[in-house]
């Protein structure tokens, strides 16, 4: 916003549109420098001048009531003046549409997320397509899509004839029911390590599954429980993270939908030979062939894709289909978007990978085959208890301890990871993860409660007066309204990129300005207009700070 206005200011004495003036525009490395700074170098080229000598003569030309001019070298620097713009800057802060969301764009958005394995344990590797998958949705919303949320659970494949297997050899159907997928992951494991001693189980594994898939009711009733209590103890997960979906979608529900698909390509004239193996080539694009279907005539993940991508278009009215997976699944993606692409050109565009980096748990690549899994839920835990014993040492009278210690110890992991660049690997450590201080969640959510504590204790006298700009003109203030001022670009910059770390650092750097405010300037002073001046500037911090992590999908407590 600051921005715009100092471009739409500027614009007459440059002779440029205001919004070329305001894409031009810096943030100088100093605010002691200005509030803006615009580098003469593009306007050298055009006026054939040397870029200092234009920035003085711009700096002698504006003569405008609310900016002051200065050049610097080859910058013109400029400076707003706070007295007058500051209650106005406060009142549009105030205003309900501000960090309202925008108009509906009429566009429907099918966002793919989080999607575990049935039968296998909801690890800490697993939080990464959820939580930045939530963000993402949360962000579009705001930005004026409808976005509907798809949890692709991986519910059908070679693995369940495994674990029919394993069951049957094995398996404790008591354990299973007290502790389902702790119980099924030993079963999964023990599978692999009997198996390298004895092949013939995975011939048994391969056996089970084709009985499964021709309907064998005894393979059929194994997988429906193994597929009924995992999502159970999923929904568990999801409802402590607070992330719902619009439909939960498993691979199996497109197995009727997979011939349409291969009959679709056949017409289309795409599928070819390849060593007994149907593929569509995309040498045009540079990828290795498609397989559609194996020599011995069963689907792949990409024919299952294929399906699920007409589905979500045609079924669920998608324009644009998101898919929050892995980056190491990226040939795989560009494989699908191709292989659509070439069926029907009206597919180019639609379909996005949105990848994420690798999450490594103290430098290891996490393994289910191998056991090698921590389980998301005991992170979990072991947060809230550590929020626990922190309100317990600072604040033990404090109301709803339980139910501030879950917000506490769930937003630190969640905001731990949206903090990062999303494309970025993560080496998990839950030391660094429940760290209550520095740049963290809890540090944001301690914030903003602070702020709220002292709203609650200000006099009914400081509140609802007129604006002071006079005490918004202090430096911290001052910092802290431009920042407030900015919240609503962020948001719009981290919806267009897909990026919930834009978000994130956007929080912290606002938490860090308002706890510069509050230490440098007494907000609760003797003059009435002078305090409800800034308990109104801490009140519109506290909100953009709520904003912020309720886009991120973390609780904004309002005592700590």
């Amino acid at each position: 916003m600051m921005m715009e206005t100092i471009g739409e200011w500027l614009a007459p004495y440059v002779n440029l549109p205001k919004e070329e003036v305001a894409r031009r525009l810096e943030t100088p490395p100093d605010a002691a420098l200005g509030d803006a700074a615009l580098p003469c170098f593009e306007l050298a080229r055009t006026r054939r001048e040397a870029p200092q000598a234009i920035a003085a003569e711009l700096s002698a030309a504006v003569d405008h009531p609310m900016l002051a001019c200065r050049a610097v070298g080859a910058y013109l620097n400029v400076s707003l003046r706070r007295d007058a713009i500051a209650s106005e800057w406060l009142r549009e802060l105030e205003k309900p549409a501000f960090r309202a969301a925008r108009a509906s764009r009429g566009q429907r958005v099918v966002v793919d997320m989080s999607s575990p394995n049935i039968a296998k344990p909801f690890g800490i590797g697993h939080l990464r397509s959820t939580v930045i998958g939530n963000a993402i949705r949360n962000l579009l919303v705001a930005d004026g899509y409808e976005v509907v949320r798809v949890n692709h659970l991986g519910d059908w494949g070679t693995q369940f004839g495994k674990m029919i297997a394993a069951f049957r050899a094995w398996g404790d159907p008591e354990q299973l029911q007290e502790r389902p997928l702790e119980a099924s992951l030993e079963l999964y494991v023990r599978f692999h390590e009997e198996a390298e001693r004895d092949p013939a189980l995975v011939d048994e594994a391969r056996a089970w599954f084709a009985r499964l898939e021709q309907g064998d009711e005894t393979a059929l009733e194994l997988w429906r429980f193994f597929v009924e209590t995992s999502k159970r103890e999923f929904r568990r997960i999801y409802d402590r993270l607070g992330v719902d979906f619009e439909y939960e979608l498993g691979e199996s529900f497109y197995n009727d939908k997979m011939p349409a698909a291969v009959e679709r390509l056949r017409t289309a004239g795409l599928l070819e030979e390849s060593d007994g193996a149907l593929v569509v080539r995309l040498d045009d694009a540079a990828l290795p062939p498609c397989i559609v279907v194996k020599s011995d005539g069963s689907s792949i993940y990409a024919t299952r894709d294929v399906a699920t991508a007409s589905y979500r278009r045609e079924t669920l009215g998608g324009d644009r289909l998101l898919y929050v997976v892995g980056a190491e699944q990226g040939v795989h993606f560009r494989q699908v978007f191709g292989v659509l692409e070439k069926l029907d050109a009206s597919w180019s565009g639609r379909c996005e990978h949105v990848p994420f980096g690798l999450m490594r748990v103290e430098g290891k690549k996490m393994s289910t085959r191998k056991g090698r899994v921590v389980l998301l839920e005991d992170v979990l835990n072991e947060a809230v208890e550590r929020a626990r014993a922190i309100i317990a040492e600072k604040n033990p009278g404090l109301a709803d301890r339980d139910a501030v210690a879950e917000a506490v110890g769930i937003g630190a992991i969640v905001f731990g990871d949206l903090k990062h660049d999303r494309e970025g690997a993560i080496d998990f450590r839950l030391e660094d993860a429940v760290r209550f201080e520095g740049e963290t969640g809890p540090y944001v959510q301690y914030t903003h409660a602070r702020i709220r504590t002292l709203l609650s204790k200000a006099a009914p006298q400081h509140r609802g007066e007129a604006p002071l700009a006079a005490a918004l003109a202090g430096d911290d203030a001052w910092a802290l309204l431009k920042l407030l001022l900015g919240y609503p670009e962020a948001v719009r910059l981290a919806a267009e990129r897909l990026a919930p770390s834009i978000v994130a650092r956007y929080a912290l750097e606002a938490a860090k300005a308002v706890n510069r405010f509050y230490h440098a300037e007494r907000v609760l002073v003797d003059d009435p207009a002078e305090a409800a001046a800034k308990l109104r500037l801490c009140a519109a911090a506290a909100d953009t700070l709520r904003d912020a992590l309720t886009l991120l999908g973390v609780a904004a407590p309002e005592r700590m």
